[in-house]
């Protein structure tokens, strides 16, 4: 099982700096490599505070001359955004001075507030994420390619900066649609998932559907890497429970409003924090997600894990302005007593953690 860090680089209110925003998602990088995570993940969104990194390739090239272990991941690249050549460029890049640690996650984006300012139509993104697919898949494997499709069209082209990872980085797949999962679980790639604050029905509703899909394709769903996107917290500190609950409330309800075309705006930048149709209260959260003391949180991921069973857990560290020293601490908690429990549980066999395992 490996543990990464999801780092959304969110931006609450002019309180915050974007400076201060970077920083942060950069110091706890650096702290996610020294408790021992696997991985951090960087985000992509545009032209709002609902995340602050324009670029998630930039942000894993800068943090590799910082880092020297931990694996840094694109979550996700929105390819209908970029231009192909660009971006095979950039890949072999960011994989190059990285050392070969770039995960590469890709999607189709969901926000059209971002794709207006992009000067590229919504409606199209699932067939501009399939043709970039190709693009991405020949770029990277072929010395020199050629590409003729409704949306892509590039004459014969050879990408200087090839990536050192052979053929190519591990693909990260996310997307809404089956037909997308379906041909990343065919070419063997990765699948990116989330239940978002939802609780174990949720989990147990994913796992059904992600069975199906890879069925569909005459495969079985165990064969493919799962990372599973989770918002979860361990302390014995009420406040900080309910701080981080609520930033996580703030995360998606700034999610679904510019998805669901209700974003709001006093100053065209700030996007109104409102509730929505799919609200929830902190009571509810705390219920669905793993929260709670060092203990609780291990027996709920371990629970969660033996529904799912993914192969990696991207904890969401960085969310609306929750306090950095606090959730340094956190990032270190984890490192030091949570992964190291859930590893020797799973190692183990056993579904439930005891609680001699913890306190040792």
């Amino acid at each position: 099982m490996e543990f990464g860090v999801f780092i959304l680089a969110q931006q609450r209110g002019y309180h915050q700096t974007s400076q201060q925003v970077i920083n942060n998602a950069v110091e706890q990088t650096v702290i996610a490599e020294h408790a021992g995570f696997d991985t951090a993940w960087y985000a992509e969104h545009h032209f709002n505070n609902y995340s602050l990194c324009p670029s998630p390739l930039m942000m894993v090239a800068h943090c590799a001359g910082l880092t020297k272990r931990i694996r840094l991941g694109t979550a996700v690249c929105v390819l209908p955004l970029y231009n192909p050549a660009r971006l095979l460029g950039e890949i072999g890049f960011a994989d190059t001075v990285s050392n070969g640690r770039l995960d590469l996650g890709i999607g189709s984006g969901y926000q059209k507030f971002e794709f207006d300012r992009f000067g590229v139509d919504l409606d199209h993104s699932h067939a501009l994420f399939a043709e970039f697919y190709d693009v991405l898949h020949a770029g990277m494997q072929q010395r020199i390619f050629s590409y003729s499709g409704e949306h892509l069209k590039m004459p014969p082209t050879a990408i200087a900066v090839r990536t050192v990872q052979k053929p190519m980085p591990p693909i990260w797949v996310t997307s809404g649609h089956g037909e997308t999962l379906g041909r990343a679980i065919r070419d063997n790639h990765n699948l990116f998932v989330t239940a978002l604050l939802n609780g174990l029905d949720a989990i147990k509703a994913l796992r059904e559907r992600l069975e199906a899909i890879a069925a569909t394709e005459g495969r079985s769903i165990d064969d493919t890497r799962l990372g599973f996107l989770r918002c979860a917290y361990a302390s014995d500190n009420d406040s900080e429970i309910q701080s981080y609950l609520d930033n996580a409330r703030f995360q998606r309800r700034l999610s679904e409003s510019l998805k669901f075309r209700r974003a709001q705006s006093d100053d065209g930048y700030l996007i109104k924090e409102e509730a929505g149709p799919n609200d929830m209260s902190l009571e509810t959260m705390r219920k669905n997600l793993p929260v709670g003391s060092v203990n609780q949180v291990i027996d709920r991921m371990l629970e969660e894990i033996s529904i799912l069973k993914p192969t990696h857990i991207a904890l969401q560290t960085q969310l609306g302005d929750f306090d950095q020293r606090t959730m340094l601490r956190q990032i270190e908690l984890w490192g030091s007593r949570i992964i190291p429990a859930i590893r020797k549980e799973l190692k183990s066999g056993r579904g439930k953690v005891a609680s001699e395992a913890v306190s040792a």
